[in-house]
């Protein structure tokens, strides 16, 4: 049998291991393994292997490597990339497709018969039909058009399709969804719910918003307590258990909100229509009634199948305007629920100085707006205003969510909740060093912070110049969110239970969890059906933690390629701004409206600058100039490349 030319030059009693190689845009990579442990593989002695194998690799031995564990690729075990999105370039007789994930550095070669119709700078699919060997490029065949050279949009549509994401949904999805739009609210199934319709219940989103998944109402009681309704989309009444819709619905995870466009869980036709909590119209809902004192506390609550009516679409900005500035016009507006927006708003504000008392986090960071034209093209970039409304549903969510997840805890049944774990004892000694450099003492062993004294700390630098540098840090030394079937509380909350129950229509979770309650609220719940939903509460969990972090990714990738793209009309003007990242190549500047780029260290012609990562600064080493993570500067924007998602500056003396 004819050797493979790596297995040739395979040295002797050499450690051989497998992972999945992980490439670069710099062009080496790294073998990821299970158990840890990356290996290190130079651009020379990565051969024919693609970002996403699953490869054999040799370690080297000690006198040949440059870092402590440094590979050379044997073989590849399994292909982990049989498509690849990216730009279509042609000539007469053959074209190439130009990878957008720079980390597939290889070009795929497409023979004329296999163009498709595809047409130069469009964006496409190639599936790969061979591998790179030796001298010779990957070939393949266009199977998509994603959308032609200077389509509106086009570049987001290409993200969608490289993440494995599609804005439409299967046929049978489409027809399952159909069907259940149209089955009409029955006398038996209003039998079977509490009737909610009578209630003053409204609806408090996004101007934008199209899935009102969430909807609420606040009395007071004989006692002088409040009397909180959280009324969510019953969602599950629509998605039937392990059907098209459902298994669709799991594969997503979630719904995906990239700017100008939104990759949903569910069809339209169930998310914006059927399941969304419009004005005027009946919906069936899962509702949350809690009894809360004038301290915050929640003295009781039930949880119920409902059917409400919202007697009002109402959006963030005319809520604060009569919250914030009684503003007469809203008033007069809305005066039939006037006085529960001012209920609402009392209650809100007792929940959130409930909640702070018990020591949870509030992260306040800037999150940018960004204005897009009828092309798609950036126009303007501000800051998303988090008001008076925005607070108050958070709030509402919350306490419903914390409400819910106690009540399951004790039930010992199935479930899916919302895990934050404590930070690890090495990121809090970090934070410590690091606050320690602006003044800042953090109480507490590094094994054991309260999140109380992490809130104190973001409440002493409100206001600050690097207020938003201290609390991204801050957010960096904490652990990931993500769900699980077991119940280990939420640290930054500092709730020892909580759930995912509001979002329905956007979160699986949710959905998961609302099938899981109706069956016990009904009494149906047996063994085999307990048996059952532990596995697939176990999977959903899995499921969307996965898919969060992808949704998660995206939305960054995106935000960003966009940022750049609005940068290129500033090429040569000059910004203030503030020292959010300090590297060994490089300094990154953070400027108000959030957008965020990077001065080089060999464009600092002053110096010679030395990376000191303990202190998060570089300082030069003649004249001992200091830059530090906070320092606030001027910079001239130099280029911006959306493709790269990068953005250069120059330090202005």
């Amino acid at each position: 049998m004819k050797k493979n030319r790596n297995q040739q030059a395979r040295p002797a009693k050499t450690e051989t291991l497998t992972g999945i190689l992980e490439k670069t845009k710099g062009g080496f990579g790294f073998v990821r393994q299970e158990e840890g442990g990356d290996i290190f593989v130079s651009r020379r002695n990565l051969h024919d292997a693609m970002h996403g194998d699953f490869v054999r690799v040799d370690l080297l031995p000690v006198h040949l490597r440059t870092r402590n564990r440094e590979g050379i690729i044997d073989k590849v075990l399994e292909r982990g990339t049989t498509e690849v999105v990216g730009t279509f370039q042609k000539n007469k007789r053959f074209g190439f497709v130009i990878p957008d994930d720079k980390r597939n550095s290889e070009d795929i070669f497409i023979k004329k018969a296999d163009f498709r119709g595809a047409q130069q700078g469009d964006k496409v699919v190639a599936k790969i039909t061979q591998y790179p060997e030796k001298n010779c490029s990957a070939e393949g065949k266009i199977i998509e058009i994603i959308s032609r050279y200077g389509e509106a949009g086009g570049e987001i549509k290409a993200l969608i399709r490289a993440n494995g994401l599609y804005e439409t949904f299967p046929s049978r999805v489409n027809a399952e969804a159909k069907a259940k739009s149209k089955e009409p609210i029955t006398a038996e199934i209003l039998r079977r719910r509490r009737d909610l319709r009578d209630k003053t219940i409204i609806t408090i989103d996004g101007a934008s918003a199209k899935d009102l998944d969430d909807a609420v109402s606040v009395e007071m009681t004989p006692a002088g307590n409040f009397l909180l309704g959280v009324h969510i989309a019953d969602v599950s009444h629509y998605v039937e258990a392990d059907g098209p819709l459902d298994r669709e619905a799991l594969k997503r995870g979630n719904s995906v909100y990239l700017l100008s466009r939104v990759v949903p869980m569910l069809p339209k036709v169930l998310s914006n229509g059927i399941c969304s909590l419009n004005p005027g119209e009946d919906r069936l809902t899962l509702s949350c009634q809690m009894e809360i004192d004038q301290t915050g506390q929640v003295v009781q609550h039930e949880i119920f199948e409902s059917v409400i009516h919202s007697k009002a679409r109402m959006v963030y900005d005319d809520v604060s305007d009569i919250l914030e500035t009684e503003d007469a016009m809203c008033i007069e507006k809305y005066q039939l629920i006037y006085e529960d927006l001012l209920r609402m708003g009392r209650l809100a504000e007792i929940l959130r100085n409930r909640r702070k008392e018990k020591g949870s986090l509030d992260f306040d960071f800037d999150e940018a707006e960004i204005l897009l034209d009828e092309e798609e093209v950036p126009v303007e970039i501000g800051i998303a205003q988090r008001r008076v409304a925005n607070r108050l549903i958070e709030e509402f969510m919350l306490v419903a969510n914390q409400t819910v997840a106690e009540h399951f805890y004790w039930m010992e049944c199935p479930f899916v909740y919302r895990v934050h774990e404590k930070p690890d004892i090495e990121k809090m000694i970090e934070l410590k060093a690091f606050l320690a450099g602006f003044g800042i003492n953090l109480p507490g062993n590094p094994d054991h912070i309260h999140p109380k004294a992490l809130n104190d700390v973001l409440l002493r630098i409100e206001g600050q110049p690097y207020e938003n540098i201290v609390s991204t840090v801050m957010l960096r030394s904490m652990k990931k969110a993500f769900y699980s079937i077991d119940c280990q509380g939420h640290f930054g909350l500092s709730f020892p239970y909580y759930c995912h129950f509001t979002s329905p229509i956007r979160r699986y979770p949710d959905l998961m969890i609302h099938r899981i309650i109706k069956e016990i609220i009904s009494g149906s719940m047996n063994e085999k059906k307990l048996k059952q939903y532990k596995q697939d509460a176990a999977l959903a969990a899995d499921t969307a933690s996965v898919t969060e972090r992808k949704a998660q990714s995206l939305e960054r990738e995106v935000e960003k390629m966009k940022k750049a793209q609005y940068m290129q009309q500033h090429i040569g003007a000059y910004f203030d701004g503030v020292i959010s990242g300090v590297t060994n190549f490089g300094i990154y500047v953070q400027l108000p409206d959030t957008v965020e780029g990077m001065v080089r260290l060999d464009s600092l012609r002053d110096d010679y600058y030395d990376y000191e990562a303990s202190k998060y600064r570089v300082i030069g080493r003649l004249r001992h100039k200091i830059y530090a993570l906070g320092d606030q500067v001027t910079v001239e924007v130099l280029g911006a490349n959306p493709a790269e998602r990068q953005i250069d500056f120059l330090l202005v003396e």
